[in-house]
């Protein structure tokens, strides 16, 4: 029998854009879709959107620290931990769910408690100081961890490496439907969109240089833009040198993510390190929209043979994928691409999962 009420816990503030914050708020409605209580818990107590869920609770001040090459939007508040125990012992679940159980804080003191079977989904991939320096630590919180996942072979590999947990390697999934259910609106104008948080890992300097130098040329010129923030925007814009055909739009919602998909005539994905899984490869695939991404292993590894790839922090190369993808564009090639995309559904992965989280309650009985 599937369980009837689920936590599911995020580190990370539900209102910064991130594949970790995605996968829980989409994981969330698929269950509530098949009549599961759930109860998401993040931090960041100043946040009061709804998300479409029924029930969300947020806990403590918001702050942003370094973390594999990005900045993690993360409580360090022992009181928001415990409040966070207290609320979860409150709503009596059948499964707790923790995404990046080792990320600080929020989730920990609900891990050692273990109160309830639990279900962790680990994202990272890489290595580095949080791991290396704070093996001992994890390892106590692994105690606390029925049944392991991964979504990627190397966020496997890093989290057994640092822990010896051996997880399960399942996949990033998406509500596929949701990025065909906005209208296309496409303009006379070739817009290029690069989407993430602008940081200097993601690569959106490649984009604009990229852009810069094709419309240089004069002819069929493209418009790009940049969808995201983060701590890399001002030296971005002074590279964009005030180009009109660059725009920065900076953080956006949900729906408007969806939108610019839909408008655009490529996604461009530069990053040159630290991206375990494309997911937003897939969702722009999923959108009817043409991908351009750097050939790392979590891009190539997403795009499945239906993305021009080129080399990472080589604007020059950039520039021709972008000429090439377009070129190459026929209706059977995005109906292909947007097929691919669709092994990867949320409601495929949920199933996945509901499957751990039974194993997880039988071990969590025979435990005692």
């Amino acid at each position: 029998m599937n369980p009837r009420r689920v936590i599911l816990v995020s580190p990370y503030a539900l209102n910064v854009f991130g594949g970790v914050q995605e996968q829980v708020l989409a994981m969330a409605r698929e269950l509530e879709r098949r009549d599961t209580r759930v109860l998401v818990l993040a931090p960041n107590e100043s946040d009061h959107a709804r998300y479409d869920l029924g029930d969300v609770q947020r806990f403590g001040r918001l702050i942003s620290i370094p973390a594999n090459g990005s900045r993690a939007p993360l409580t360090l508040s022992p009181r928001a931990a415990r409040a966070a125990r207290e609320a979860a012992h409150a709503f009596k679940p059948d499964v707790v769910h923790f995404h990046e159980p080792f990320a600080p804080l929020l989730g920990w003191s609900i891990l050692r408690a273990h109160r309830a079977p639990a279900v962790a989904t680990f994202h990272r991939s890489g290595s580095g100081p949080a791991f290396t320096l704070t093996k001992p630590l994890l390892r106590s919180l692994a105690r606390g961890v029925d049944v392991a996942t991964a979504v990627s072979g190397a966020a496997a590999s890093t989290i057994r490496d640092a822990t010896g947990i051996v997880p399960d390697v399942l996949f990033n999934g998406f509500e596929t439907e949701r990025f065909v259910a906005l209208p296309r609106e496409r303009s006379s104008d070739i817009v290029v969109l690069c989407l993430g948080r602008l940081e200097e890992r993601k690569g959106a300097a490649f984009a604009i240089e990229a852009v810069r130098a094709h419309n240089a040329r004069g002819h069929d010129r493209w418009r790009l833009v940049v969808v995201g923030e983060g701590p890399e925007r001002a030296k971005l814009q002074d590279l964009a040198v005030h180009d009109n055909m660059i725009t920065f739009v900076g953080s956006v919602d949900d729906e408007q993510k969806r939108r610019w998909l839909r408008r655009a005539n490529v996604l461009v994905a530069p990053a040159n390190r630290g991206e375990s899984f494309g997911l937003i490869i897939l969702e722009a695939m999923a959108s009817e929209t043409l991908v351009v991404a750097s050939d790392i292993p979590g891009y190539r590894d997403a795009a499945g043979g239906h993305a021009e790839l080129f080399e990472p922090s080589n604007a020059l190369q950039l520039e021709r994928a972008i000429v090439n993808a377009l070129e190459g564009e026929t209706p059977e090639r995005i109906a292909s691409a947007r097929a691919h995309a669709q092994h990867w559904s949320m409601e495929r992965l949920v199933s996945e999962y509901e499957d751990r989280y039974e194993l997880a309650r039988s071990l969590y009985v025979e435990r005692g």
